[in-house]
């Protein structure tokens, strides 16, 4: 067998494809069109030593290789087993492999090139003499915790990745180190396949987007994880290649382990050819059970951007890979919508873009509000990171829902997290419907995701199946769907992903997460195959994360991603006052209680809130006591009446009715005035309004009235960070709380593993 391999940067010299490039005239004048300059001009005199910036470089060793491999298939007229390429020249590997052509080459590496170009102040070294497991154990000894294994070269040539200052820090550090032969600093200008290309990759994965892949007609290996690329995985793959680590020791072995292999580089330049030699002479194959070959399988837990041999994690490798490549995000993470903007529109920026997920808190909020913040949040954003809107369940006002909807679809909010939902309603099928397109090649795909918030298996058992037939019948009749939208909502779930949640401060069943997670696991391997359904639903965990071994459990019990919600009401970027945010800094575990949820009053529904300094779990539980053993207000002792109107409301009933008629459509108040109960019920749930808007505008006359959802996670989270400067919420932000929680995940589940062996 043999495999073509294609170098990567670093090959670049005045000169190059001198022997190519007047046999493909027709090629050479594509490239020039799509670049907007002479690429041989580049190539051959490298005019004001632009061959030396990546902007140039990148698509000049893409042409190159490409030639050159076409000219070497016309001369020989083989086709090679595999193909495989060092970081840029996997986009040769692609191409050889037919998954794009010239031109579709030259515009994803141009891009490619300025994006990288774009990133200064990092810097790169080679450090030869230790093995990867060796450069990786002194990363985290010195605490060189800014630092990323860049590539894998050979079995004692690692290249390590940061800012500039860092990797110069690193290279006095290892060239201490009696093994160590040599560091060498790279001449480049970014830290590249390191976490700080983070924000070029979320942008480059939005132009792949817009791109098609044909299929691949000779096996590449994928520098991410050294396995088989499967064609869904295609840009993906691209995406995650430039903030990852190149695994191009393991590329080789795999290779090797398939059985006698041959190697030829075609490329500008001999250096993968030296690479492979030390790789042979140094390392073992790698021995793949043939299913594994078959399926590309890797681990949705560990990733191989860590050292080989070696059970590693990072924050950016916890939870499932699937469900990062999907959003385009860094880390398996959200933070979760909290009602009435307190996941603010600045909130949702700053987790944006960290590679985070973060969902803007739309309950409670007007309509015009919502359309303001969603047009702040995506100019600020603007490519650079994902993001959500909460679609929060009203049950009483259907019609709400619906224009909600509607605003989300006009807005273009492409993922959107449902919560409170006891089933689906036909405003949730709208909005899903309204994401399914025809591409170019008449494939039907949907591009409104749904993340379903749940806490019962019969409510994830809605979410994971398709819609309803008799709504989607209904909304096809009302010519609010097409019927091509209809054929679609047939074959795929409501849900894109589900996200359990229990023990927080949303609407939970009191579910406990270790009956959950499981359970609804199962339920949802048996409903994809029940269906047949081809992209995996991702599953969450959401409650009572917010310490390090919190989020642990929940990735040990099989969950995909982590939800935080609590934790994030105590940030600087959080839309709630600062008086509550002084009382939330200061909670601890046992300072929760369930209180009724005022949006779904009469159903029973319970919400976990603040108990402590605060009356208000107490006379919402009261409210909704008196609600159940009576018919009407009047039913009500006068006792207690009194003391409702003085210390609650402090108002009378019949004022506060008046008052309500003003923000209620008259079919409403006209059913109040026939029906005492449901009367009772409208000035019963006003308080519960009264008592958010108290706690969120920071009224002190009135604190001891506020409703603050929150769970014991915030009071672990205190207790964690107590000997810190982070016990002052004012130092406190969204992204660095995402960031500190997944790489404490991750350095506890290393210890854990290392004392377990």
């Amino acid at each position: 067998m043999i495999t073509y391999v294609f170098p990567g940067q670093g090959v670049q010299k005045k000169g190059m494809g001198a022997e190519v490039f007047d046999e493909f005239p027709e090629l050479i004048a594509i490239a020039d069109r799509v670049l907007g300059y002479s690429i041989k001009e580049i190539c051959l005199e490298n005019p004001e030593g632009k061959l030396s910036l990546t902007q140039y470089t990148q698509p000049a060793i893409f042409i190159v290789n490409a030639l050159l491999y076409l000219k070497k298939c016309k001369e020989t007229g083989v086709t090679p087993d595999f193909v495989a390429g060092h970081s840029l020249g996997e986009y040769n590997a692609l191409f050889a492999a037919k998954a794009f052509d010239f031109e579709t080459g030259v515009k994803l590496v141009k891009k490619r090139g300025e994006l990288m170009g774009q990133v200064t102040g990092g810097g790169m070294a080679a450090v030869i003499g230790l093995t990867g497991e060796e450069v990786f154990s002194v990363l985290k000894e010195k605490n060189l915790n800014k630092i990323d294994i860049a590539n894998y070269n050979s079995p004692f040539q690692v290249v390590i990745a940061g800012p500039k200052e860092e990797v110069g820090k690193a290279k006095s550090i290892f060239e201490s180190i009696e093994k160590v032969k040599m560091v060498s600093l790279l001449t480049v200008s970014g830290a590249f396949h390191s976490r700080y290309m983070e924000e070029a990759s979320i942008e480059f994965g939005t132009m792949l987007d817009t791109n098609s892949f044909s299929e691949i007609k000779i096996p590449v290996i994928a520098n991410v994880n050294a396995r088989t690329y499967k064609q869904a995985d295609i840009k993906k793959n691209l995406i995650w290649q430039m903030n990852h680590s190149v695994q191009w020791v393991d590329t080789i072995r795999y290779l090797m382990g398939l059985g006698e292999m041959t190697f030829e580089e075609v490329g500008a330049g001999r250096v993968l050819t030296g690479m492979i030699k030390k790789i042979q002479s140094e390392a073992t194959p790698l021995m793949i059970k043939k299913e594994d070959v078959e399926t590309s399988k890797t681990s949705e837990f560990t990733e191989n951007s860590k050292p080989p041999k070696e059970v590693r994690f990072l924050a950016d490798t916890l939870g499932s890979e699937a469900f990062r490549s999907r959003y385009h995000l860094k880390y398996a993470y959200i933070a979760g919508a909290m009602y009435r903007g307190i996941s603010s529109k600045e909130l949702v920026v700053k987790a944006g873009k960290a590679g985070m997920l973060a969902f803007y808190g739309s309950g409670g909020l007007t309509l015009d509000t919502i359309e303001q913040d969603l047009q702040f949040i995506k100019h600020e954003l603007s490519g650079k990171g994902a993001y959500g809107c909460n679609f929060l369940h009203n049950p009483n006002y259907p019609q709400k829902e619906e224009k909600l909807a509607r605003l989300l679809i006009k807005n273009r909010v492409s993922v959107i997290e449902a919560s409170a939902f006891m089933g689906i309603t036909p405003a949730l099928i709208l909005y899903k419907a309204a994401g399914i397109v025809e591409d170019s090649f008449g494939t039907m795909k949907c591009l409104n995701r749904i993340i379903a918030k749940v806490s019962r298996p019969e409510v994830a058992e809605a979410f994971l199946s398709p819609a309803p037939e008799r709504m989607v019948k209904k909304l096809l009749e009302e010519e609010k769907i097409t019927i091509k939208q209809a054929q679609e909502l047939k074959r795929i779930p409501m849900a894109d992903d589900i996200c359990i949640e229990s023990d927080s401060g949303g609407h939970t069943d009191c579910g406990v997460a270790f009956a959950l997670i499981p359970s609804i696991r199962r339920l949802r391997d048996n409903m994809m195959e029940q269906y047949n359904f081809t992209e995996k639903i991702s599953i969450g965990a959401a409650g009572g994360i917010g310490t390090p071994e919190a989020a642990a459990a929940s990735l040990a019990l099989g969950a995909d991603f982590i939800v935080t919600g609590s934790i994030n009401q105590c940030s600087l970027e959080a839309g709630t006052s600062d008086v509550v945010k002084d009382i939330l800094a200061q909670m601890n575990v046992q300072d929760t209680e369930y209180s009724p949820a005022g949006d779904m009053f009469e159903y029973g529904a319970k919400v976990q809130v603040l108990k402590k300094g605060v009356f208000f779990p107490a006379r919402a539980n009261k409210l909704y006591d008196l609600y159940i053993h009576h018919n009407s207000i009047d039913e009500i002792d006068e006792k207690t009446k009194n003391q409702i109107q003085e210390k609650y409301f402090k108002r009378s009933f019949e004022s506060l009715f008046l008052e309500l008629k003003q923000h209620y459509n008259e079919a409403m108040i006209e059913k109040a005035d026939s029906n005492p109960k449901y009367k009772m019920a409208l000035i019963f749930k006003w308080y519960f309004h009264y008592a958010n808007q108290l706690a969120i505008s920071g009224n002190t006359e009135s604190k001891v009235d506020y409703q603050v959802y929150t769970g014991p996670a915030l009071g672990a989270f205190n207790q964690w960070v107590l000997n810190s400067e982070l016990k002052d919420w004012r130092k406190r932000h969204v992204d660095e709380i995402g960031k500190m929680l997944l790489e404490a995940t991750a350095d506890y589940l290393n210890d854990f593993y290392e004392q377990s062996n």
